[in-house]
């Protein structure tokens, strides 16, 4: 089991290796995320329910291997982390 902080630091150091465009693009998508969590009382949307809902689209692997459902647990708890940790992974 990483620690929080190897995660991010591991989370912020792939979106590093993306392409410039590719990493404003996913700034500005996850802070927009952010802001939809951030008005939950009004849309009902939580971290965890919007992770549930991008994290197959946002991360979906490029080869379909293994246990699926596997997958999907990862990919939803990459998008929340990211939601969380927002600022230390963009910057403010």
């Amino acid at each position: 089991e990483q620690e929080p902080r190897q995660r991010v630091h591991a989370v912020k150091d792939l979106i590093k290796q993306l392409p410039k465009p590719n990493q404003d693009t996913m700034q500005v998508l996850f802070r927009h995320l952010k802001r939809v969590v951030e008005n939950g009382e009004k849309n009902r949307m939580t971290y965890q329910s919007v992770a549930i809902v991008f994290g197959p689209t946002l991360l979906k692997p490029e080869k379909e291997t293994g246990n699926i459902a596997v997958h999907t647990v990862y990919q939803n708890q990459i998008v929340e982390l990211i939601l969380l940790e927002l600022n230390s992974i963009f910057g403010r």
